[in-house]
């Protein structure tokens, strides 16, 4: 199963000055891009959580 996620709760998902707007920090490829900005981008492979308290939950 797939995680799903959420780029606005993602550490990569940060505020660009020079576009002034949230991009991805990340380095897409063209298909990971067209995703990206076609909102479909659902199962992200370089999702991180900005909860940082998830693995402690995880553990107990």
């Amino acid at each position: 199963m797939k995680k799903a996620t959420n780029c606005e709760c993602c550490n990569n998902y940060i505020y660009d000055d020079y576009y002034d707007c949230y991009v991805c920090d990340v380095n897409l490829d063209e298909d990971e891009m067209y995703k990206f900005m076609s909102g479909s981008f659902d199962s992200c492979p370089y999702y991180q959580s900005n909860d940082e308290y998830e693995i402690v939950r995880k553990q107990n």
